[in-house]
Parts: C-alpha cells; sequence; structure tokens
C-alpha cells in the first residue's frame, strides 16, 4: 500500500499552504482528510481569522478547477447551477454553466443566502452531480465544497437546515491564533489593509487529479477491523440516546466517519485505524450533526461538551 504516495501529495500541499497561513495545523489536517475520502467542509469562524485565505491557499495547491461564490441575500438557485437561454441563432436552448461547475467550489459565507438557495447545493455534494430544467449534468469525481460562514451575526443570515448540514464532512471551528502565530501573521500580512494576492506567495499546484485519485484509492484500502466498527456505529447510537441531545447523528454520519478514519489512518502513516483516530475526528464530525435540546442549551451545555462526554463513556477497543 503506497502510503508514501499520500505523504508526498499532503506534505506538498501542506506547504504551500503554510506560505500564506501561520498557523492551523490542526484545520488543515481535517481539510487533508476530507480531501482523502472525497468530503465537504464547513469552516467557522468569527471575521478576520483567515477562513477565505485558507480555503484559497487549499485550493491553490491543487491542480483542479476552482470557483468562488460570495453569498447574498437575493441570490437565486439560477445564479449557482446557471440556467438555459434561448439562442436566437441556433433556434434552441443553451446551457449557461453556473460557478457550481468546477472542482473545488469555495462557497463563502454560505449563512448569508436563503434556504432555497442553499438547497441548490444539495445534489451537488450529494450526488456531485446537478439537474437542470430535467437533465443531470455530471461535476466529476473531485468536486468539493469548501463553506465558509460567520457564527455570531444573526442579522441578514439564514441558518443551514440540518439536511444541509448533514452533506459537510466536518464543521472546522478556527478561533483566534495564540500570541506568538498573532504576531508572525502581522510580520508577514501587516504590510497590506486589504486580501493578499497569492500570486505574492508563489502558491503552486502540487497535486493534480489523477494523483488525487490514486491518493484516494489508498485511504480506502486502509484496514478497519471489526471492533472499530462497532466502535464507530456505538458512539453514533450514543448520540440519539444522550439525553441532553434531542436529535443524534444519522447512519450518514457513521459511513462518513468509517471513510474518514480511514483517510486519517493513512494522513498520518498508518495502514490500520486505531481508536484514537476515531476520537480525534468525533468532534468535528457529528457537532453540526446533532441538535441539542432546549433544557440542555439553557442549562449551557455545548455540543462539543457532550460528545466529550459520551466518547468517555464508551468503551473503546483494546
Amino acid at each position: 500500500m503506497d502510503l508514501q504516495h499520500i505523504r508526498s501529495v499532503t506534505e506538498g500541499i501542506r506547504t504551500e499552504v503554510g506560505k500564506a497561513i501561520v498557523g492551523q495545523e490542526g484545520a488543515i489536517d481535517l481539510m487533508l482528510t476530507s480531501l482523502l475520502c472525497g468530503g465537504h467542509i464547513l469552516i467557522e469562524g468569527v471575521p478576520g481569522t483567515g477562513k477565505t485565505l485558507l480555503a484559497q491557499c487549499f485550493a491553490a495547491g491543487l491542480s483542479l478547477r476552482f470557483g468562488r461564490v460570495q453569498f447574498t441575500p437575493d441570490m437565486m438557485p439560477g445564479d449557482i447551477l446557471g440556467t438555459n437561454l434561448f439562442n436566437f441563432q441556433t433556434n434552441s436552448f443553451v446551457l449557461t454553466r453556473g460557478p457550481i461547475f468546477t472542482e473545488i467550489l469555495l462557497a463563502d459565507e454560505i449563512n448569508r443566502t436563503p434556504p432555497k438557495t442553499q438547497a441548490a447545493l444539495l445534489q451537488a455534494m450529494n450526488e456531485r452531480a446537478v439537474t437542470i430544467d430535467g437533465e443531470t449534468h455530471p461535476l466529476g469525481d473531485a468536486f468539493m465544497v469548501i463553506a465558509t460562514q460567520n457564527p455570531i451575526e444573526q442579522q441578514g443570515t439564514y441558518p443551514l437546515p440540518e439536511a444541509q448540514l448533514d452533506r459537510f464532512l466536518f464543521k472546522i471551528k478556527l478561533g483566534y491564533p495564540d500570541r506568538d502565530e498573532e504576531r508572525a501573521i502581522v510580520t508577514r500580512h501587516g504590510h497590506r489593509s486589504a486580501m493578499p494576492d497569492l500570486a505574492d506567495f508563489g502558491l503552486a499546484a502540487v497535486a493534480d487529479r489523477a494523483g488525487l485519485a490514486q491518493a484516494r484509492a489508498v485511504a480506502a484500502g486502509i484496514r478497519l477491523t471489526d471492533a472499530l466498527v462497532d466502535y464507530i456505529v456505538d458512539v453514533i447510537r450514543a448520540t440519539r440516546e444522550h439525553a441532553a441531545i434531542e436529535t443524534g447523528a444519522s447512519t450518514r454520519a457513521a459511513t462518513m466517519m468509517a471513510a474518514a478514519v480511514r483517510a486519517y489512518a493513512a494522513l498520518n502513516g498508518r495502514d490500520f485505524v486505531i481508536p484514537d483516530d476515531v476520537k480525534a475526528l468525533a468532534l468535528p464530525l457529528l457537532r453540526h450533526r446533532v441538535v441539542m435540546a432546549p433544557n440542555a442549551e439553557i442549562d449551557g451545555l455545548t455540543s462539543d461538551r457532550v460528545l466529550r462526554e459520551i466518547l468517555d463513556q464508551t468503551v473503546a477497543p483494546r
């Protein structure tokens, strides 16, 4: 099993991202894990923590088509998917493709657009295809959504519905950097007030479509024992039985967890999964899939705190 190929791809992407991004190693690991198992990512953080820049730098390390959508309250589904327009010269309808026809899609501030426009991404994220006027158009196996959202603003925002959240493999929370990292950011980016131009950092694409497909095939073959399958299922089912959780994680969450821990093990140079892989991914994979009970929110309980409690109470295989 060629784990060396995965190391070459992922270390190359890390190097390129590190040319512009300071810190955020944990977030980058989760993004690489998602890339290896074909998942989508939701990045949440307060303004100014580098969500958009991180997504752009990550995409710059891949030789894949990149598209960006800046979501706004007046955006319609057709603005994302495209529409069939009548061509008077050919006397026929011609598809004008929207920005979703790409391979890496940055959905910036996804919670600023209404639910009907958010729903335009559902089929694309689940099936990697879109249907326009009854005709289905494939997007390709490499299609990946990296969405960002701001958790503190309420005016002019539309919370993502549970069905949409369930399509994201991880919800990554970006916090403030520590003092040394923040000082390094100011040193590196403090000569400009606007968003930096990635060309200034000399980022280069280090992974192409063929290399990515090979890496994903290797990750999919990582060994997952029956005992660890039982452990994943027990953790997922425990979210449905905890008193503080009103709606637990779905079966899709269990299958996504199995794929993600394989990719995470490969990312760490192993051809087998260990219980610590499940523990490392449980919070980012489940925090957006559970709905807290009203009384739990009143008591100040958070999904992360309850998930940690579930992990402590669920017996892991030796």
